[in-house]
């Protein structure tokens, strides 16, 4: 029963560490990547529709991205959407296909994009932190209930593997923090 706990918190910690990969992909980096456009919704016959549904994307090159709608009508609205969207991008239309140009990115601008990935990364440790503690304070009610018949060496080792599984994902965090952080700074 206690080991599922474990599971369970493997489980969460594992989500996580997902949320801060698809967190990472929408950072800009000074190499165009379709992840950058991910989230934007274009107004699609009156219904919000994300990007990738309405147009093919693709990177011809580092320093751009094309975006070519299934029909001509909506080169206005992918426009708009893309213009709304917090990417900070300018697109070019030459009436079939939209071209969105990657700016180089400016020392400043890479420390301020490195400084919210750490952010990002600590929000995900804090994550990883607050399940282990709930999971922690769930053992702890089990053991104290006599009806669960668990003795305190189990309820410390279990304790313990979720500590090292909290270490274990602490860990791949800081590790991909570390990448990413490479790749933003990389000119």
């Amino acid at each position: 029963m206690l080991s599922e706990q474990k599971k369970k918190a493997e489980d969460k910690m594992t989500k996580a560490l997902e949320t801060l990969r698809k967190e990472f992909t929408t950072l800009r980096t000074g190499r165009a990547s379709l992840g950058m456009l991910e989230g934007i919704m274009v107004d699609y016959y009156g219904t919000p529709t994300p990007l990738n549904q309405v147009a093919n994307m693709a990177v011809p090159d580092s320093k751009t991205i094309t975006i070519q709608p299934w029909e001509a009508k909506i080169l206005g609205e992918i426009e708009k959407a893309i213009l709304k969207s917090d990417v900070g991008l300018t697109p070019g239309n030459d009436g079939k296909i939209i071209r969105l140009s990657i700016p180089p990115l400016t020392e400043e601008r890479r420390q301020q994009i490195v400084k919210h990935a750490k952010k990002l990364a600590e929000d995900a440790r804090v994550a990883v932190r607050n399940i282990r503690r709930d999971v922690n304070d769930d053992i702890k009610k089990k053991s104290k209930d006599k009806d669960a018949h668990v003795s305190e060496d189990e309820t410390k080792k279990l304790q313990d593997e979720v500590q090292k599984s909290t270490d274990i994902f602490i860990k791949k965090i800081d590790e991909l923090l570390s990448h990413k952080e490479k790749e933003i700074m990389t000119v």
